[in-house]
Parts: C-alpha cells; structure tokens; sequence
C-alpha cells in the first residue's frame, strides 16, 4: 500500500489514524510565585499528601500557559501575568501514571496585600502559605523539590532548565 501524499484522497484519515496512534502524554503547568520577601508560595492539596506548587494539570489540547491561568483563577483566585517559562521536566512512569511533561513558570511577585489575601477558593486546596525557599524545599517531594530548586536557579541565571525526573539530563 502506498501512503498518501498531501491532497490525495485518504489523506486525513491516513493522519487522523496516525493521530489515534502515537503517545499522548500528559501535562502540567506550576508556577513559581513568590512575595515580596522572596518566599515561594505552595499549596496543600486535599487529594493527596505533602505540599505542592501551585497550578494543575491542563485539559485535552490546552495549552500549558492557559491551564496554569486557569488553575490560578480556580483555585486561589488569582489572575496573574506569566513571565516566562523556567523549567520543562520530562516525569518518567511512575506507580499507575504514564509519563508527564511539567511546565513551570514564573508567575511573578505579589505585593504585600495581594500576598496577605492569598487562600484557597476551591475544595481542591486544603491550605497555601509562603515559605523560604529553605523552608519550602523539605515540605516537597522530591522531584517537584529539584523541579522548584532548578525554577528559581533560572529566575537568577535567565536560562530555561531541562529535565528529567528533575535533573539536567546532561
């Protein structure tokens, strides 16, 4: 069987066959969000342990960019400028989960009083506090911890990280 070329009749469902084919993956978006102290804001989820950074995971065909916007708006109530992007990880399978693509952004700094009115606005969210880096690193898991350390090295170095499992791959 010949494939079909651009035009020839065939032509989308021999893409649309393709399409159905080839991996997705799933993806995240996190913002680095930090107070006019230089603390990093995380979120305590309620379906799940430990702390997090705040964001989620984006929908069918939704861009990174807006899931984070969109899980900012939801969940905190926030509707913050993205700076630029910090980090891309590539999260290997782990437990149930096929492998994930994180997007981390820099989502800026608050001023006193945005910080101070900070809450959660969804059940989603048990908590959110702003900690020291230093602080803040402990209460992670690991690979969101290398993922935040390498977010804020960016915010000082300019330079966009990229990873695996939370370390530069090479």
């Amino acid at each position: 069987m010949t494939t079909p070329r651009p035009g020839d009749p065939g032509w989308m469902d021999y893409l649309a066959e393709g399409n159905a084919r080839q991996a997705r993956k799933r993806t995240c978006a996190d913002a680095v969000i930090r107070d006019a102290d230089g603390r990093v804001l995380l979120v305590e989820p309620s379906y799940k342990n430990g702390w997090d950074l705040p964001g989620g995971m984006a929908e069918a065909n939704e861009p990174p960019v807006d899931a984070l916007r969109r899980e900012l708006r939801e969940e905190l109530a926030l509707d913050l400028p993205v700076r630029r992007l910090l980090c891309l990880d590539w999260v290997a399978p782990h437990e149930p989960w096929d492998d994930l693509i994180a997007f981390v952004f820099d989502a800026g700094t608050l001023t006193a009083g945005q910080a101070a009115a900070v809450r959660p606005r969804d059940e989603e969210l048990k908590a959110c506090a702003f900690f020291s880096p230093a602080k803040a690193f402990p209460l992670l898991p690991r690979a969101q911890r290398r993922r935040l350390e390498r977010a804020l090295a960016a915010l000082d170095s300019g330079q966009t990280a990229y990873l695996h499992n939370g370390i530069p791959p090479w």
